[in-house]
Parts: C-alpha cells; sequence; structure tokens
C-alpha cells in the first residue's frame, strides 16, 4: 500500500472522528472548532507535500483544501447560531461537507487500492 493511500486514509478516519462529534447530542462547538484545526494542520502536513499520482489525485487534493476551507467558514455560522433551526441547519450543511471530503479521499484510495 502507497504512502499516499495510508496518508488518505488518516484523513479520512480525522474526518469520521469529526462527523462523530457533529452527529453527537451534547455538541460542543469548541471541541469541532479543534477537530478542525487538527485536520487541517494534518491535511497542510501531511498531505499537500505528497507526489501526486496522477492529476486526478491533484485534483482531488485541490478541491479538499476549498471543502476544508468551507467547512471553517460553517462551523464560524454554526458558533454564531443563536436559533435551534437555524443551527440544525448548520449541522445538515457541516455533514454534508464531511460526506463529500470523506468520498473524496475514498475516491483516492480506491483506484490506489486496485492496483
Amino acid at each position: 500500500m502507497s504512502l499516499n493511500c495510508d496518508k488518505y486514509q488518516e484523513l479520512a478516519a480525522f474526518l469520521d472522528e469529526l462527523r462523530t462529534n457533529v452527529t453527537t447530542d451534547k455538541l460542543n462547538t469548541n471541541q469541532l472548532r479543534l477537530n478542525l484545526t487538527h485536520l487541517q494542520t494534518f491535511f497542510l502536513q501531511q498531505i499537500i507535500p505528497l507526489v501526486d499520482a496522477n492529476s486526478q489525485e491533484q485534483s482531488y487534493k485541490t478541491e479538499i483544501s476549498k471543502q476544508l476551507r468551507l467547512l471553517e467558514v460553517d462551523i464560524m455560522f454554526l458558533q454564531a447560531a443563536r436559533h435551534s433551526t437555524t443551527s440544525q441547519s448548520r449541522l445538515k450543511t457541516i455533514e454534508e461537507r464531511i460526506d463529500k471530503l470523506s468520498g473524496y479521499c475514498q475516491a483516492i484510495i480506491q483506484p490506489l487500492a486496485d492496483k
């Protein structure tokens, strides 16, 4: 298994952990913020420096970077939400973004696993 595949699997595991914190009954936005910071740091230090196997992988890496920035904005909006309905809407958006990020990781991991 390649180093790239291992790193993307770690990223997917961090995303699963973030999803667990988002879907918990006792939501802690400060903890979400910490998880996101950890996720972003991992991405910058471990994923960005990887040499891409192909242009498709580079495209996914670019998309992941963009989605992580948007996830940061979503979490800031969640922290600012004052009404329950707004919070629920923000949580749904965050979950969808995490799903999209996980999908990108899987798209990179699967072709590498098939080789």
